[in-house]
């Protein structure tokens, strides 16, 4: 075993493979399927590997459904359809019957129908969302569509088209369709990239705007930049495309909903990974689609917080992924816990969820674990199948693909607890009989339920009056509202009234809720009321006169609140005000604001993941080694757009601020999103002291684009390749005089440097390498480097910790007593060390896969390959033979 092997396999700042391992076992006469031994699963559980598309080019699985005759359709993201007959369960062989459809009698190249992000078979048809820009091989473009067997043949020649989407779709556009409970109608769900087409009707009264007064600044890199209010939707549709009713809006990119028994949809939501660190962003997340819900996604950095009234909280947060399929374990032949869970796909991280909820008032609790994992395992789509068996694929932008099968290999109850919605919360109820009135007309009854529950304590039951109240006529209500004495009840019919009214008519609104005693709110009621007065500035503007100098005192009386969500909005709206005292109050908040450690907190911590993707986890790594401080951040960018109240003390401290906060990691837009904040407060200060400030706030240390921090360092220039021994050991076979400096920058560029030392340079997580080549053979630092997993040290092997709660902690075991195990995650911040209780672990298990990254050197051309293993042979000493001109012995 070599002591370079040991040294390589501690290159924690590459660590970023999870380590999967099956709790499957199978007999020595055959060998287990490594597609089937990556696989984490649960106590009890068996996979099945079926097939891999790619074997004979049929492309990269997205999509499945079962048609009537238990014959499994998928769909190719980039091609055709295909139809399975799969063998039964533990037949002896798994392979299946596959025939590709040809839709319409097209004959190949050109795709009948395909290119689906979503598939449905129902009433006798299969709805197929197809994203795609029409043209000669594919003529369809991005819309919903029937395909139909009319005479009997068992083929589909028939495409109706439901509907065309318009917008920018792709991967964000139109994703997955789901039969309605009672099976008359359907659902679809949409990404943040289509438009939302002219309905029939709308749960949600379709007068949403961005409506938030933070200053806007828009993604520097120009993701979604002109994609506005109000987001992802989901919507439910006649089977033959006659009716259309949106249902609810205001998300991000959901790729899949899902009904669970008692008729309550949910989905998983996505987030915005460049926002990572920044006080906007909003982790992936389970949300209860409600009827006229609203989720807040807004471009850049307008997302609404979860606290607004105006929108609803997640029943869960999850963490950093790539959501896409969502499902219940309904008619799942598996234990009763997994028969009711709803599972959630992250494409990313390579993670099944299981979530068990319980039901909570007019919502859901949720208890997450995770189900199935892997790596890599890019999740696209999964079922249950007619067989009791879930069925999920993975693939996805051209990914290897494959089909998989899981089941339970033991007894499981006949007898089944089925939620049924009579058997729910009074408030689930309550919610339901509001979720009538969500459409026109209603008359008093409407009127009289929603207003009766305007100050329900249930936040879901309150947001259902609302909605109620807005689909009433505005003239049957809003002399009550302006007359309310209920400071609650008035917030809430305020924030209705000022979503629906015209220009000219916020005095009146302001002036009620001025009325309200502040001091007597709760916090949560503080905030709707600082909510309700932002809606009515956003769609109002701002006021005049005494109104205005009214409302700034009652606001200036209450900030700073020592409650960082309220400071949020206090300082924003008195900044807007153009308040005398804002700048300076918000500046001595910012100075030594500190975050709140539970805000959002998510199921899965960032530092969990950092090991199960290497495209991923070296972004968190580098992130989680010096998060920038969110409500920092949040107070610095309203002070960007604040014109008025400034002083050269006041600008010094903020612009030396922004200035130190480029030492900070976050997300890719990180560095230009406090850039657009440090451009808007440069916009405001006198020109003659433009250059003294801009300097002050660091422009030297940014690019031209304003979106990274300039780096000196040299980068490979490529291009790369998937570079193996045998093909690598040639090209270095003669090192004569190569380049030590170009060297000694591919060697920080593979991130050698961030965890060793040469020539006294470097980290020091791992061994020090300056002795590297007096030692062993430029094969052995080859086959080290591109083949980590072959032989790893038991010095820096990592462990995996698997929790009875379900899920797992991977990373370095640093030490342990009788109580805890204690782990260091987080190459880049090696003392962060993780304590997991001992009483929670299930059992532990000694890394299989190493926790060095393969194909760091895959950036590298071949002149910067040669020099990256000349600084390794040579230790960084420019007296080696490797920079003479002579040739180098064999060692």
């Amino acid at each position: 075993m070599h002591i370079l092997k040991y040294s390589l396999q501690s290159f924690l700042a590459l660590a970023l493979i999870f380590v999967a391992f099956s709790c499957t076992t199978d007999s020595p006469e055959k060998p287990l399927d490594p597609k089937v031994a990556k696989l984490k699963l649960p106590e009890g559980f068996k996979a099945e590997h079926i097939y891999s598309p790619g074997d004979l080019d049929q492309g990269s699985w997205v999509a499945m459904t079962f048609d009537d005759k238990n014959r499994l359709i998928t769909a190719d993201q980039y091609g055709f359809l295909y139809r399975l007959e799969i063998p039964e369960i533990g037949s002896d062989s798994l392979a299946p019957k596959i025939e590709r459809l040809i839709v319409g009698n097209v004959e190949a190249p050109q795709v009948g129908m395909g290119y689906a992000q979503g598939l449905l078979y129902a009433f006798n048809s299969i709805y197929v969302m197809v994203n795609h820009n029409g043209n000669e091989t594919f003529k369809e473009s991005t819309g919903l569509y029937r395909i139909q067997d009319l005479d009997g043949d068992d083929q589909y020649e028939t495409v109706t088209t439901i509907k065309l989407f318009s917008g920018e779709p792709g991967e964000h556009g139109p994703h997955s369709i789901k039969l309605s409970p009672d099976g008359k109608s359907l659902y679809m769900v949409a990404g943040n990239h289509v438009d939302v087409p002219e309905m029939d009707a709308y749960r949600l009264p379709p007068v949403w705007e961005e409506d938030n007064l933070f200053p806007e600044i828009k993604d520097p890199r120009g993701h979604a930049n002109s994609r506005m209010a109000p987001g992802g939707w989901v919507a439910n549709f006649s089977p033959d495309g006659s009716y259309f009713e949106l249902i609810s809006a205001g998300y991000r990119n959901p790729f899949d909903i899902a009904f669970n028994e008692a008729g309550d949809l949910f989905t998983y939501d996505s987030d915005m990974e460049w926002d990572f660190g920044m006080p906007w962003y909003r982790p992936t997340r389970i949300c209860h689609v409600t009827s006229g819900s609203e989720y807040g996604w807004r471009t850049g950095n307008q997302k609404w917080s979860p606290l607004f009234p105006d929108n609803l909280p997640a029943t869960l947060n999850i963490g950093q992924g790539s959501p896409t399929n969502v499902m219940f374990g309904t008619g799942a032949a598996f234990p009763e816990k997994y028969q009711n869970a709803l599972y959630a796909f992250d494409w990313s991280f390579g993670i099944i969820y299981a979530f068990e909820l319980t039901p909570n008032g007019a919502t859901y609790d949720a208890k997450a674990e995770e189900f199935i994992s892997g790596s890599p395992l890019p999740l696209t789509d999964g079922i249950i199948g007619p067989d009791g068996a879930m069925y999920f694929m993975t693939g996805g932008r051209r990914l290897e693909s494959d089909l998989y099968r899981v089941y339970y290999d033991g007894e499981t109850s006949t007898t089944k607890n089925t939620l049924k919605a009579e058997d729910l919360p009074e408030e689930n109820k309550l919610r339901r009989q509001l979720e009538k009135f969500h459409k026109a007309g209603g008359g008093s009854e409407g009127l009289e339920l929603a207003w009766a529950n305007l100050d329900h304590p249930d936040r879901f039951v309150q947001y259902a009056a609302r909605i109620a109240l807005e689909h009433q006529p505005m003239d049957s209500w809003k002399l009550k509202a302006l007359e309310e004495q209920n400071p609650t009840k008035l917030t809430q019919a305020i924030i209705a009234m000022s979503r629906h009214s015209e220009k000219g008519s916020g005095t009146p609104m302001l002036q009620v809720l001025m009325g309200i005693d502040y001091a007597a709110l709760t916090d949560k009621e503080k905030q709707d009321l600082l909510r309700a007065f932002e809606l009515i500035l956003y769609r109002q503007g701002e006021p005049s006169g005494a109104v205005k100098s009214q409302l700034i005192a009652y606001l200036d009386q209450n900030f700073p609140a020592n409650n960082n969500n309220l400071d949020r909005e206090l300082s924003k709206l008195l900044v807007y005000l153009d308040a005398p005292n804002a700048v300076e109050k918000t500046l001595a908040l910012l100075k030594n604001a500190k975050d709140d450690p539970d805000y959002q907190k998510t199921f899965t911590s960032s530092s969990d993941l950092i090991m199960r993707n290497p495209q991923y986890g070296l972004d968190i790594a580098n992130m989680l080694a010096n998060v920038p401080p969110a409500q920092q951040t949040y107070l610095a960018t309203v002070l960007g757009g604040a014109k008025t109240g400034w002083n050269d003390e006041l600008r010094t401290e903020y612009f030396s601020w922004i200035q130190d906060a480029f030492k900070y990691k976050g997300g890719r837009s990180y560095v230009g999103f406090i850039d657009r904040a440090r451009k808007m407060a440069l916009a405001k200060v006198p020109q003659s002291e433009f250059d003294k400030y801009n300097e002050l706030s660091g422009a030297a240390m940014l690019t031209s684009s304003g979106n990274d921090l300039v780096n000196s360092d040299i980068q490979p220039e490529g291009p790369g390749r998937s570079w193996t021994v045998e093909e690598a050991l040639p090209v270095v076979g003669n090192l004569t005089g190569r380049d030590l400096a170009r060297g000694k920058a591919m060697y920080a560029a593979t991130l050698c440097l961030s965890c060793h030392t040469m020539q006294g340079e470097g980290g020091n997580i791992g061994p020090d390498l300056t002795q590297l080549g007096t030692r062993f053979s430029p094969k052995d630092i080859l086959n080290a480097t591109i083949n980590p997993s072959d032989e790893i040290s038991e010095q820096y092997e990592a462990t995996i910790l698997e929790l009875k709660a379900g899920g797992s902690v991977v990373g370095r075991l640093t030490n342990e007593d009788d109580s805890n195990y204690y782990v260091s995650q987080n190459p880049f911040a090696p003392d962060d060390i993780r304590t997991v209780a001992k009483a929670d672990v299930k059992s532990t298990k000694v890394s299989e896969v190493s926790i060095m990254l393969p194909g760091m050197i895959n950036r590298l051309n071949e002149e910067e390959l040669k020099d990256l293993m000349a600084y390794l042979i040579s230790g960084g000493n420019p007296d080696h033979e490797v920079y003479q001109n002579n040739t180098l012995s064999q060692k």
